[in-house]
């Protein structure tokens, strides 16, 4: 009678984890992607060869928030990886390597003194689906400064940088 209870038990305890596992594969599969970063313009917080989870539904519910890290698309559909920086319908000005959001200083330790100003030198009026991005190594980033990524339009925004994957070692949620 012992030997039927613990068979039932493992057979009980094995489904649970065999659902669990089907329903996080399905979650996963369905509402996440992974992407793999390339470059070293988002670093500290990701480096290059970094997997992550993109969180794709997050857009369709809400909007962008100032300082999420997303994957975009440019406009020959690579995918790139920045933080939003600038939101629709704001001016966006860097100057003395500072950027100003409609006049006010953006604080951030997130993005250091910046270098190149790019396009950005002068005021830039952002449409009411346009966000201003930029890697938080301005330096070594290729982001909205420039004429070929320029202001990008919600729907070239794929989604939202959730988890680090990889490496195991420096895995978790991105911030």
């Amino acid at each position: 009678m012992r030997e039927k209870n613990f068979i039932q038990l493992a057979v009980h305890h094995i489904t649970n984890i065999i659902v669990i596992i089907a329903l996080a594969w399905f979650l996963v599969h369905s509402f996440l992607i992974t992407v793999s970063v390339s470059g070293h313009s988002m670093e500290p917080v990701l480096s290059s060869d970094d997997l992550v989870l993109v969180d794709t539904l997050k857009y369709d519910f809400f909007k962008p928030k100032r300082m999420d890290i997303v994957v975009f698309k440019k406009s020959d559909s690579s995918e790139n990886i920045k933080r939003i920086v600038g939101l629709p319908g704001e001016t966006i000005i860097i100057q003395n390597g500072c950027i100003y959001i409609d006049g006010n200083l953006l604080e951030s330790s997130k993005i250091p003194n910046i270098a190149l100003a790019g396009i950005a030198a002068k005021p830039i009026q952002l449409l009411d689906d346009e966000y201003f991005l930029i890697g938080d190594n301005a330096d070594s980033s290729e982001d909205s400064r420039f004429i070929n990524v320029g202001a990008v339009h919600k729907s070239q925004i794929v989604g939202k940088v959730w988890f680090k994957l990889m490496p195991l070692g420096k895995s978790g949620f991105v911030k």
